[in-house]
């Protein structure tokens, strides 16, 4: 069975009429075969069409030995009618339209192929075969994007084979059989089976977000058409917040922030200093107290452990240290010099419902329980 693709000459048809040729049950779902479609099937980077066929919700497409392959959730079968998902199949055509116009300036300016393109339900990615770094990106943006706003035709033609064709075009393998190119003049010329765009306008906008090293090239991500608009919409939205919490124009937002993080920079070696201080006197005091323990509010673990370790050093003894509070529960840190805790850790953990544990002499851990309970585990 041979399927017609309407889809291939006109990438605007909407609705059709078809004749089902078969109709066979998976699972719970059926596989429905029509002498003609506009659905397009997944393939090329590009994911399937969706929509209803015969009032039954289309699930997937795949095109099978020349047959386009159509799971609907109910039988069909004598003429149905097929209405496509718009709004899906045209953000589609805008981001493979999209993604032609960068592979083809990217081809033209560095030489790099596009060795794969995946078209995700939020931005598309495309694998290129060399380097580029943002600098290299920008120029390309801005040159897709003229392309773009030039609002040429698309241009399609075909061959019956790629000997036939006297054209030089990029593509990602050996076609057998006929060739199909599709030209964004100016911009590029590859062979692709996919839905795009009737003029290049219809894009709207182009942008590329990232770029990172990939194999032995790089993956670039980028958005296009009313995904592009969202993308641009909701960082502005997202500057405008940022802008009033840090009383700085949209525009010099990136100051502000860098500002506000020298600060916090200054701010944090100004708390350590205090810490160091105040760490230095608390455990001065504890010289030659034996075992202790001690509970102090607000401890960092990395403070927690510091104290513990430092006062084991001067007390003489076993050294406990919680900080925490009954709602919330409370970490603690114990050492013991030449000792060997395990035993009494994991008693301690069974006592006061924790859990933790560490090397023999030093171990770290949280228990959910009330300072009261604690005390009194440790005056036994």
């Amino acid at each position: 069975m041979i399927t017609e693709k309407l889809y291939d000459n006109k990438p605007y048809l909407r609705e059709f009429s078809a004749s089902v040729l078969d109709c066979e049950p998976v699972g719970k779902n059926w596989a429905v075969v029509l002498d003609r479609t506009a659905f397009y099937p997944e393939g090329g980077g590009q994911p399937c069409d969706l929509g209803t066929l015969g009032g039954a919700k289309v699930l997937d497409v795949q095109e099978r030995d020349g047959a386009i392959v159509h799971t609907v959730m109910a039988p069909l079968d004598g003429t149905v009618d097929g209405q496509i998902d718009w709004d899906r199949r045209f953000d589609l055509m805008q981001q493979h339209s999209g993604e032609h116009i960068v592979s083809g300036i990217v081809h033209r300016l560095y030489g790099w192929e596009n060795v794969g393109f995946h078209m995700g339900s939020d931005l598309i990615t495309i694998d290129f075969s060399g380097p580029l770094d943002w600098d290299d990106l920008m120029k390309v943006e801005r040159l897709a994007n003229e392309a773009v706003w030039a609002d040429r035709e698309t241009r399609v033609r075909y061959y019956k084979s790629e000997s036939a064709c006297p054209e030089d075009y990029r593509s990602k393998k050996v076609i057998a059989g006929p060739l199909r190119l599709v030209e964004f003049p100016g911009a590029d010329v590859c062979a692709c089976c996919g839905t795009h765009v009737a003029r290049a306008g219809e894009i709207g906008l182009i942008k590329l977000l990232s770029v990172v090293k990939f194999h032995q090239g790089v993956r670039v991500e980028l958005v296009c058409g009313r995904r592009a608009y969202d993308y641009v919409s909701a960082s502005v939205a997202q500057n405008r917040a940022v802008s009033g919490l840090l009383s700085a124009k949209p525009f010099e937002t990136a100051q502000a922030v860098e500002r506000i993080s020298g600060e916090l920079e200054q701010a944090k070696y100004a708390r350590v200093g205090w810490e160091n201080r105040w760490l230095a006197a608390r455990v001065e005091g504890l010289r030659g107290a034996g075992d202790v323990l001690l509970f102090e509010d607000g401890l960092t673990p990395d403070s927690l452990r510091k104290l513990c370790a430092e006062a084991l050093e001067v007390c003489g003894g076993r050294c406990a240290v919680f900080s925490g509070s009954d709602g919330d529960g409370y970490a603690y840190a114990i050492g013991q010099k030449d000792g060997d805790l395990r035993s009494f850790v994991k008693e301690l953990n069974a006592a006061l419902n924790g859990r933790g544990g560490g090397k023999p002499g030093f171990a770290q851990g949280r228990v959910a329980a009330k300072r009261a309970e604690i005390e009194d585990y440790f005056a036994k």
